[in-house]
């Protein structure tokens, strides 16, 4: 290869580059390809979810701080760069009718003004392979959706000098590949339940699939499978760093790790975009540029 392969993974919250594409980053990272980490919030609205954490009075009172020293140590662990993009969390509005979002919030950004902060990361890392979330954030918060609008924005923009100027946003750069997150998937999620019923143990995914069968969650297209079992352990350790989020006794945990390895040992994506050739199902995000690079 004649130039570093570099990987971007844009996100909405620290704690989601641990939960989605974890161990993908953590094997790239092992072969020697650049990745970065995009948050977009600081996660300053996000709810303690740690019951072993709930009602800590310095954690209340400075989550941001809490999650910035969370997010440094999952970046640590998994190896990648990180940058924050500095707007501010939407939260989750709950209730019905669901109360409006907070004023000056990223949801609430308009688009483009907040697409051209990503543009001016993509061209100063210059990426070859973006990752993000598709156009229903994954799950519908409105920061995973504003996540998913200004990384479309900014995948094309970041090449347009007329709509971002290289005298303020930095010499054009054109990404090669978007992929969509689609690691949650039906596919996996009945494999890994089969799997435990068939060992006579409980699994956690029952409610899940009901739920999906009762609300007739669309089935994504998965093109791309990366075998990443080996760093399954970083991508646990990575979320586990996130202490006010997740609970290392919890529901994230409760797959015995061999028989995640053995059954289900890859993370998925879905091809949203593509300016080289390339053969469906993929196994790597670089296919089709490796040749090339």
């Amino acid at each position: 290869m004649t130039e570093q392969l570099r990987l971007m993974a844009v996100h909405a919250h620290p704690d989601d580059e641990s939960s989605k594409g974890a161990a993908t980053m953590a094997k790239y990272v092992s072969e020697g390809v650049d990745v970065l980490v995009v948050t977009c919030t600081g996660g300053e609205r996000g709810s303690i979810l740690n019951p072993k954490l709930q009602g800590d009075a310095y954690i209340e009172e400075n989550i941001h701080e809490v999650r910035k020293k969370e997010m440094d140590e999952a970046r640590e662990i998994l190896g990648v760069d990180q940058e924050w993009l500095g707007f501010v969390d939407s939260g989750l509005p709950e209730g019905d009718p669901l109360p409006p979002l907070p004023e000056g919030c990223f949801a609430l950004e308009d688009e483009e003004k907040a697409a051209s902060r990503l543009v001016r990361s993509i061209r100063a890392f210059r990426p070859q392979v973006i990752t993000t979330y598709d156009e229903n954030g994954g799950y519908p918060h409105p920061d995973h959706i504003m996540t998913h609008k200004i990384t479309m924005i900014a995948f094309d923009g970041a090449a347009d000098t007329e709509k971002f100027p290289e005298q303020e946003f930095g010499p054009a750069w054109q990404p090669q590949k978007l992929y969509y997150n689609q690691g949650f998937n039906r596919p996996r999620t009945v494999a890994l339940h089969e799997a435990l019923l068939a060992r006579g143990l409980e699994s956690p995914y029952g409610e899940w699939l009901q739920r999906w069968k009762e609300f007739g969650r669309d089935e994504r297209t998965l093109t791309t499978h990366v075998p990443c079992a080996d760093f399954f352990e970083i991508r646990d350790k990575a979320l586990i760093a996130h202490a006010t989020q997740i609970d290392p006794d919890g529901g994230w945990f409760r797959v015995p790790m061999d028989i995640q390895k053995e059954v289900w040992p890859t993370e998925e994506y879905e091809l949203a975009k593509s300016l080289v050739d390339t053969s469906l199902p993929e196994s790597d995000l670089f296919a089709g540029i490796r040749d090339n690079a």
